[in-house]
């Protein structure tokens, strides 16, 4: 009898040491946030001040792991999130590809898309630019340039969104790149060497020598604060209207929950001060989109960019 007293109390204990380990609240251990691209960009600036703000609120390490793609796209960084457990603890900050480019280039980890939004919190000033000195001061020019003459275009990846539209814009204008590499980062270097004649690249890259350049369009609907009088892609050529987002994303099978503590500290972060100030500084918009916003966002973006294949394969 005493026997089984004894047992009994064990196995309570060991059901009541079970259930606390069950019910331990997240976050308990270290959590990555996946930026698929090198350091120093709007989308790893912007995911740091997320990462900083997580670790205060939750007292748990919270850092940003860079995983670059090669100039291939920002894919490898989707799938070590794809691939990591369904827990909130890997995180992914992800620009537009990842859900509507990458479920389509044949990722068997990315097909069928594996991630749900928990919302978008940046749209990039994306630029078209060329340096100072080019014979040609906007896409007119460049169009009637390089009809004579070899233009070569340094892209992030040519299956992503930003490069697509940019050879959507030149066939409407009638001309084509002779060529065109992908780079992990594009700034001031990129043209300075004469690695590119024009580049596809976010304005805070060549911010630094912005009074040496020639932003020849902006892509997007909205033209940029900081380049007025650059016209936006989407008033040259209305079907190629696509924004140019980022935002976090987890594994679809992650609890409501813990989504709901990560949504709440990055809504927090964008809108404070200082991230208002990267968006005045940089001509960036910095905002909080909900998941259900982004979801039809994607599916708008899918659209566009599948019209944009067609084009493309005219």
């Amino acid at each position: 009898m005493l026997g089984n007293k004894i047992l009994g109390g064990a196995l309570a204990l060991t059901l009541t040491a079970m259930g606390g380990a069950a019910l331990a609240e997240y976050p308990e251990k270290p959590v990555s946030f996946v930026v698929p691209w090198p350091p120093g960009d709007l989308e790893d600036v912007l995911t740091r001040m997320i990462a900083e703000d997580f670790q205060a609120e939750y007292g748990v390490s919270a850092a940003v792991v860079n995983k670059p793609g090669g100039g291939g796209g920002p894919f490898p960084g989707a799938i070590e999130v794809a691939n990591a457990p369904a827990d909130g603890y890997t995180i992914g900050s992800f620009i537009i590809a990842v859900p509507v480019v990458g479920p389509q280039i044949g990722i068997p980890e990315l097909n069928p898309d594996p991630f749900e939004p928990l919302g978008n919190f940046l749209t990039y000033p994306f630029v078209i630019a060329s340096k100072g000195d080019a014979p040609y001061a906007d896409m007119a020019g460049l169009a009637d340039y390089a009809k004579e003459n070899d233009v070569v275009l340094g892209h992030f990846g040519a299956p992503l969104v930003p490069t697509q539209v940019t050879f959507g814009l030149a066939k409407t204008l009638g001309f084509s790149f002779a060529s065109d590499a992908a780079f992990d980062a594009l700034d001031c270097n990129t043209l300075a060497s004469g690695d590119a004649d024009v580049i596809n690249t976010t304005l805070q890259l060549i911010l630094p020598c912005l009074d040496d350049v020639k932003v020849l369009a902006s892509i997007g609907s909205e033209r940029i604060p900081l380049t007025p009088d650059a016209p936006t892609v989407a008033e040259l050529a209305p079907d190629l209207d696509v924004a140019l987002w980022n935002g976090l994303f987890v594994h679809k099978d992650t609890p409501q929950d813990v989504r709901e503590k990560i949504i709440a500290v990055a809504k927090k972060t964008v809108m404070s001060e200082r991230a208002q100030k990267l968006a005045a500084e940089t001509g960036a918009l910095v905002y909080w989109q909900s998941a259900e916003e982004v979801s039809a966002q994607i599916k708008k973006d899918i659209k566009t960019t599948g019209a944009i294949e067609t084009l493309l394969s005219e």
